[in-house]
């Protein structure tokens, strides 16, 4: 018989010796990762929603979760969690996209100001455009808001200065943006805040060229203020609520987003010698565990699926 390069190969690259013969949760998709996070290692986590079990499982388990925007101390913890301190390690709320991610770096650093970047619901309830949903109830002034943002934002640029590791969940393409200046808002304005007007808002869903420019250019700016940090970037599995495409269902909107997203994250961590990519998204919807890590809604991913 002769030799070919698939008889030298290990376990890991064939699907019988470690998909179908191993037992579900032995299964173990991850390739090369030249990281190791210790209980020094001060990780950092931002991201869709799924982030936010990341960051639960690493605070739980002993590692060193980096939250650099706790609350105040007088504040007990539940009220602090109430107001979503350490939810993420800094309170911005949920980051779906990698648009939002890079303009968040660069709003922290004064490169960016958006033209939309209040919003009132009420004379006394004042919202931040870009993290509606973080100030429980709003903030009672402009004022406050303002004040409260400038806080936030000196976190988040300590949080970027210190780190060892930047874990970021890619959750979606799909955004809604300002038309003036191409701001990125978290949620379509109405759903949590604001109000939706055509001629100001559009909706917008990135190719995967895009995806990759803003992750490209967050890892150099991440580099350029912190040049030993590292990333890990994952895929989050929570198919999409709803998609504003036109004319698309939305189990094929998952499958167009989650693909770009996927592919992105592999050229930007060939791209990049500190990027690295870690397969949560393969974990979860991998047809191995025959969709027992999810709910009964077949979106929110339960806790077995998340040890995993």
């Amino acid at each position: 018989m002769s030799r070919h390069p698939y008889q030298s190969l290990p376990d890991k690259a064939f699907w019988r010796r470690s998909v179908a013969e191993v037992p579900t949760g032995d299964i173990d998709p991850v390739g090369d990762f030249g990281l190791r996070i210790d209980s020094e290692t001060k990780v950092a986590t931002a991201g869709s929603c799924f982030a936010q079990h990341i960051a639960r499982y690493l605070r739980e388990h002993g590692y060193n979760y980096f939250v650099a925007e706790p609350g105040h101390p007088i504040l007990p913890q539940s009220v602090r969690e109430q107001n979503n301190y350490g939810l993420f390690s800094c309170r911005y709320g949920n980051i779906y996209t990698a648009r939002q991610l890079n303009q968040l770096m660069e709003r922290a650093y004064g490169r960016f100001q958006p033209l939309e970047d209040v919003w009132f619901d009420a004379p006394e309830n004042v919202l931040d455009p870009f993290r509606p949903s973080t100030q429980p109830g709003g903030f009672i002034s402009e004022n406050e808001m303002r004040l409260d943002r400038g806080q936030h934002l000196a976190a988040v640029r300590r949080m970027f200065e210190e780190l060892d590791v930047f874990v970021f969940t890619l959750g979606l393409t799909e955004c809604w943006r300002a038309r003036a200046d191409g701001g990125v808002f978290p949620l379509c304005p109405g759903v949590q805040g604001g109000e939706f007007h055509a001629e100001r808002h559009e909706f917008y869903n990135q190719p995967v060229e895009e995806v990759i420019d803003d992750l490209s250019a967050f890892a150099k700016s991440l580099a350029a203020v912190n040049a030993a940090a590292q990333i890990v970037l994952t895929v989050s599995p929570v198919p999409l609520a709803a998609t504003a495409e036109s004319g698309a269902h939305v189990l094929s909107a998952t499958t167009y987003s989650k693909s770009v997203l996927r592919v992105a994250a592999e050229m930007v961590r060939q791209r990049f010698d500190n990027v690295h990519y870690f397969p949560s998204y393969e974990i979860v919807t991998g047809a191995f565990n025959r969709g027992s890590y999810f709910a009964a809604d077949l979106r929110n991913i339960i806790d077995n699926g998340v040890s995993h």
